[in-house]
């Protein structure tokens, strides 16, 4: 299994960044001395592609990613490249895999968004008997899925090799730990700001998370959690504060240890920034030296 150590990079912003800029900054990561960094794969890059760049640029860090969409590729194509990424690049490589969100897959690739767990399941299933011609890996390369509610959590243990949630407090770690037992990665990812000012750094969280509470996955999932429509609607502070930590860097140290404390084996922090095309390079510095 592959180790990617007990904290992470999760970041949405090199997308915005040309691909020779992406092979410096994804150097300068590796030397800040995170262990993995994560991708996204939504309206940007494909993910595959994305992450041979940052590999080929790299030495020891890890990429995964969070997630890539199994709408966009079969499981033929998903399993293979899946196997070729793991055996090019010494097994660096780890696959999260996400049904996504209705939006992404009807309103942008014009694809069925019905009975997702179901999908899901079916998807695994023939990416474990696809055909494989080419060499690959000695040992069977990880995959962990996006999970949120019981099912896929379950799924997560029965069919993957974890749970890689995403957008959630630390009792959701918990609730995740529990749903696929021992032995199986839990890698939850956490917002983060490095913002002592209150209003300040609300008012930057509750910029960045309308987006997610626009998605029914995540709002049921919270109101799952004991959040109410009022939180969800507002978002009230208790929302705010309980998906972004905020504050210097020992605020950020515990909210960490809060995830590990309930259950996690790998945090993902993300520093979150309101415009895409600003890079939070001296956050990801700040963050590194607090956490790795």
């Amino acid at each position: 299994m592959i180790d990617i150590g007990r904290v992470g990079l999760w970041q949405g912003v090199l997308d915005q960044q040309p691909s020779s800029r992406v092979r410096e900054l994804v150097s300068e990561i590796e030397e800040m001395g995170w262990p993995t960094l994560w991708i996204p794969e939504a309206r940007g890059r494909d993910a595959f592609v994305s992450a041979g760049v940052m590999l080929g640029a790299t030495t020891n860090l890890k990429v995964a990613t969070g997630i890539a969409q199994i709408h966009a590729r079969d499981p033929v194509a998903m399993a293979a490249a899946q196997k070729t990424m793991y055996e090019a690049y010494d097994g660096r490589f780890l696959l999260g895999l996400g049904v996504s969100h209705a939006p992404m897959i009807e309103g942008i690739r014009k694809q069925s968004y019905v009975k997702p767990y179901s999908f899901m399941k079916a998807y695994l299933k023939a990416m474990a008997e696809a055909p494989f011609g080419a060499v690959g890996p000695e040992e069977a390369p990880p995959t962990v899925l996006a999970a949120l509610g019981p099912k896929m959590l379950e799924l997560s243990r029965d069919a993957a090799d974890g749970a890689h949630p995403y957008f959630v407090p630390p009792e959701h770690t918990a609730v995740a730990r529990e749903a696929v037992g021992p032995g199986k990665l839990v890698a939850t990812e956490q917002m983060v700001l490095l913002d002592t000012d209150p209003s300040s750094a609300r008012e930057k969280a509750r910029a960045v998370m309308a987006l997610y509470l626009a998605l029914p996955n995540y709002t049921n999932n919270l109101l799952r959690l004991g959040f109410t429509e009022e939180d969800v609607a507002g978002p009230s502070d208790k929302l705010v504060d309980a998906i972004v930590a905020w504050g210097d860097e020992s605020a950020i140290v515990e909210r960490v240890k809060a995830h590990h404390d309930a259950g996690a084996d790998h945090v993902c922090v993300q520093a979150v920034v309101v415009d895409r095309s600003e890079l939070p390079v001296d956050q990801w510095r700040r963050l590194a030296t607090a956490l790795t």
